[in-house]
This record gives C-alpha cells, sequence and structure tokens, in this order.
C-alpha cells in the first residue's frame, strides 16, 4: 500500500479540500512559492484515493494540449487523449500548477468543468464527457509573482473555491523540516530561523522570501555531510543573489542567525 504523503496543515485547508472534492467542485490554491501547494494536493489525492494528473502551465500551452488530438500511430490515425481529458474519464484529480502562466484562450476549455455542467466538450471527436464524481479539478498560483500581463479574471476566479495558503508558523516548519530530511532539530531550528528573518524583510523589495522547499534542500545537503553554512549558501542564499554577489543584508542576516552555532554544531 503507498503511503500518504506528508503535510502539515497551516489552516483548514484539508477540510475544505475534501468538502469540495464531495461537493464536486473546482478548488484554487494560492500562496507563495513553496509553501505546500503541490505537497497538499498530493496529500489530499492518497487521502480520498484518487489518482493525480498534473499539468505544469506555461505560455506554449494549448487547449489541444489539455484535451488532445490525432495522432499517426502505426500507419492509422488516432486520438489521443491530453491530461485533462483523461483525468475526466478516469476520474482523477486533475492539477494545473501555476494557472496564471497559461493562456486565457487554453482556460476557456475549462468553463464547462467548473460550473454546474462538469463536461468536457471535445469539439475534434464530438465527444461530451461527463466528470464522474471522482473527477476534481485543482489550480494554484502564486498571486505576489503574477504581472499585469498574467493575471486570472476575476470571472474565472470566481468559479472556484479558493485556499489561500502561507508559510507555517515556525514549529510546523520545524517539523516539516526534519520529517522531509531526518535532519536534527537544531539545524531544522536554525533553518526555519533563517527563512523567518529573510521573510521579515521581503516587504522592502529587497529579495524573494525563501520558501520550505529551499530549507528542505539546505537540510538534505546538510545531512548529507556539508557544512551547514555551506548548505545554507547553496540552497538559500545563493538563489537570492542579484547581480553575482550576496546583497549585504542578505549577509548579515546569515551572520547573525549562524553567529551562535560552533563548528561541532555546523553540520548534521
Amino acid at each position: 500500500m503507498t503511503s500518504i504523503p506528508y503535510y502539515c496543515a497551516s489552516g483548514e485547508e484539508q477540510s475544505v479540500f475534501q468538502v469540495a472534492f464531495e461537493s464536486k467542485l473546482p478548488l484554487m490554491l494560492t500562496g507563495p512559492t513553496g509553501c505546500g501547494k503541490t505537497r497538499l494536493i498530493e496529500h489530499m489525492a492518497s487521502v480520498l484515493d484518487r489518482p493525480l494528473i498534473t499539468v505544469t502551465c506555461h505560455d506554449d500551452l494549448t487547449s489541444a494540449d489539455l484535451m488532445g488530438r490525432f495522432l499517426v500511430k502505426s500507419g492509422d490515425v488516432q486520438w489521443v487523449d491530453g491530461p485533462l481529458s483523461r483525468a475526466v474519464r478516469e476520474g482523477a484529480i486533475c492539477y494545473l500548477d501555476e494557472i496564471v502562466e497559461a493562456r486565457r484562450d487554453t482556460l476557456a476549455v475549462l468553463h464547462s468543468l467548473t460550473d454546474h455542467r462538469r463536461m468536457l466538450y471535445l469539439d475534434r471527436t464530438g465527444e461530451s464527457l461527463v466528470a464522474p464524481n471522482g473527477f476534481m479539478l485543482v489550480c494554484s498560483y502564486n498571486p505576489s509573482s503574477r504581472s499585469a500581463l498574467k493575471e486570472l479574471k476575476p470571472s474565472f476566479r470566481q468559479r472556484f473555491a479558493t485556499v489561500d495558503l502561507d508559510y507555517l508558523a515556525p514549529e510546523e516548519e520545524r517539523a516539516v523540516v526534519v520529517s522531509e530530511t531526518g535532519a536534527s532539530p537544531a539545524v531544522a531550528k536554525t533553518l526555519v530561523e533563517l527563512a523567518t528573518a529573510l521573510r521579515s524583510t521581503t516587504d522592502a523589495g529587497v529579495h524573494e522570501a525563501p520558501s520550505t522547499r529551499t530549507l528542505v534542500t539546505a537540510a538534505k545537503l546538510a545531512s548529507a555531510g556539508l557544512a551547514l553554512p555551506q548548505a545554507i549558501d547553496a540552497a538559500v542564499v545563493a538563489p537570492l543573489v542579484r547581480g553575482g554577489a550576496v546583497d549585504d543584508g542578505l549577509r548579515e542576516i546569515l551572520h547573525a542567525v549562524l553567529a551562535p552555532i560552533s563548528p561541532e554544531g555546523a553540520a548534521c
């Protein structure tokens, strides 16, 4: 039996997800990068015992990429379902990651799935696929990173029940780092303290906030034998570098957090 992916809730998002699934409603997850949106979906797909089909959205994603197309196979022209039509047929959870990156004309094919019809129209085959009870459409995006040219229309957003996620409380984030990597509580504490300090300065526009994902990466590097300061620099600080040099403010915060760590405690 496949184990259920670990997930630490920050609020009532699991309950909202389950009720939305039972009510046959589409769900939108918003929140900063690396705060657990994808892990929540993986966790709930396992809890609900539904297959999960993930689509990474981008500028070149077309409606045919989602719904399918005719292809030549063994000399014959055959229809091949795309991930969205396959999810509808199989009664799976279809996850559209960073949906704000998709073109608006591509998103139009979702309209009939996100209202009372719960149908997907395949014009090329003349089919009207009725979504079974097990099907669910879930989308996610990071509102803070969108531009004026990449923003979901309010009329589209209102088709979804929405859950706004954020980074976990420090004690919960420490538990995630330990669970995901096997790092010591002391290392997890240091990483979360650093992330908390850096996130407190993001409002000034100095840098992006480090995600829980970067903390897990740093902990994995440290658990593999890399000294903690080097692991932090590689996984947390270096991705925030601008112009090839570490910002003075980042360096000061890093030194302040690592100062209490002795050389013996610098690695897991």
